[in-house]
């Protein structure tokens, strides 16, 4: 079902546009919650460590193609906006060709530096066969990501967010049940639980595709709309390749991060894997809520709304505020008892330090929420260059702390260095969306 979010209340709008998102990428965060949750509970606290210690450079590779994927669904969402269907089934088609060049590529690529990478992060040789194994096969499936996330952009441009958060809901219970088949049937070790991702990621891929194929029949081209268009690629991939390295920016200062935090006790090692597990639970929200404001900005600016624009970013950051205050309290009085999930009670010295983890980020949260929400409204306008600027403040920021917070005050360092990456993004990301909207209000008119 399409949804025109160029009509009704922004807030109302927004959050039914939210709210399937929110819960689909929390059962996203299931794919490797599972992996983490039943590693860490059937092959012990090392095994747990060598998934957490891919992390980072994970959100490096798949968080590059998620971005490749969101931006193919800004001129989508433009041409819907407009009423241009024509146009709209073009980029769509193209979109197509473009996923499979780039599935193809990035294949390649992720498995051949998979090791070097590794390396690079410093990863103790304790956990380094483990995190090579699960990081390698999760490398393979980049195809089924791809076809997941590029279908389900497309329905998503529509304003249709249930149906891609239907199809996740299944591929996570699936991945539950292929993880203890392996891990547990089979004794397969990380790499299964690397199998048991891909592998239902790709039923859901599969699943999802065949759905829009056959579902929307605004979407079904004919004659010349079904041609490779070279104009069409060259706005898509000016879309989607500065979203994808605005996801892999803010990765490799993830990765600076955690290389330093792998310098320090093994006790910390450890405690950041589980923290960073809880953390990207907690974050599940966020992206949900900024993605409805980056499909709102991209419809309204091709239908020449300008004015709704702002009440749609005002929304999102509203819903993303109190989200904040709530998710924050959690994480400061039981950040720890939800690390249970990942490690054992009796590890207390490892629970202490998530603990502090938590207390010390819980009440910096609302600045992630503005932090996305202005992000991703200035990249559903069309700019996501420019937005890429905020990546490279982050990676500036965590590279400073690495560098010389981190070495100096150890893991309490590693606490405050988000908060530091959220408000140099920020001070760049509202300066440069006064400048855009500037632009638009004298291009459109208020």
């Amino acid at each position: 079902m399409t949804k025109d979010m160029t009509e009704g209340k922004s807030f109302r709008l927004i959050l039914q546009f939210a709210v399937p998102l929110v819960f689909g990428n929390l059962f996203q965060q299931l794919y490797n919650m599972a992996d983490s949750i039943i590693v860490g509970k059937v092959l012990g606290l090392n095994a747990l460590t060598a998934v957490g210690a891919t992390s980072s450079v994970n959100f490096l590779v798949i968080g590059f193609v998620l971005g490749l994927c969101s931006g193919m669904g800004i001129p989508i969402a433009q041409q819907f906006g407009a009423k241009k269907h024509s146009e709209m089934r073009g980029y769509v088609v193209n979109a197509a060709y473009l996923s499979v060049a780039l599935a193809v590529v990035l294949t390649i690529l992720a498995t051949a530096l998979c090791g070097p990478i590794l390396r690079w992060m410093r990863t103790p040789e304790s956990v380094f066969q483990g995190a090579y194994d699960y990081f390698f096969v999760i490398c393979l499936g980049i195809p089924f990501t791809i076809l997941y996330n590029t279908s389900a952009s497309v329905i998503r441009a529509l304003g249709d967010s249930r149906t891609p958060f239907y199809f996740l809901v299944f591929s996570a219970v699936l991945n539950v049940g292929l993880d203890l088949l392996f891990v547990m049937g089979f004794d397969s070790g990380v790499a299964g639980a690397a199998w048991a991702t891909i592998m239902s990621q790709g039923i859901a891929g599969a699943a999802c595709f065949l759905y829009m194929k056959r579902t929307y029949r605004i979407l079904k081209a004919s004659g010349e709309e079904r041609r490779v268009n070279g104009r069409y690629l060259k706005v898509l991939l000016m879309n989607s390749v500065p979203m994808g390295l605005q996801f892999s920016i803010t990765a490799i200062g993830s990765i600076m991060l955690q290389s330093a935090v792998n310098g320090l006790e093994e006790v910390y090692v450890s405690a950041f894997a589980a923290a960073m597990k809880v953390k990207q639970l907690a974050m599940c929200a966020y992206e949900g809520i900024a993605t409805a404001c980056a499909t709102f900005a991209s419809q309204n600016l091709g239908a020449g709304k300008i004015y709704r624009i702002r009440k749609g970013l005002l929304s999102g950051i509203t819903i993303g505020v109190i989200y904040s205050v709530i998710i924050g309290i959690v994480l400061m009085t039981n950040g720890s008892r939800i690390a249970w999930l990942f490690v054992d009670r009796s590890e207390t010295e490892v629970l202490d330090a998530v603990q502090l983890f938590m207390t010390c980020t819980g009440g910096f949260y609302w600045m992630l929420a503005v932090l996305n929400c202005v992000r991703l409204t200035v990249q559903g306008l069309g700019y996501s260059r420019i937005a890429v600027l905020a990546g490279c403040s982050e990676l500036v920021a965590r590279g400073l702390m690495s560098l010389f917070v981190i070495p100096a005050f150890g893991f309490m360092g590693a606490c405050f260095t988000d908060q530091a990456a959220w408000l140099a993004a920020c001070v760049v990301l509202i300066s440069v969306y006064v400048v855009i909207m500037r632009r638009l209000e004298r291009q459109y008119g208020k």
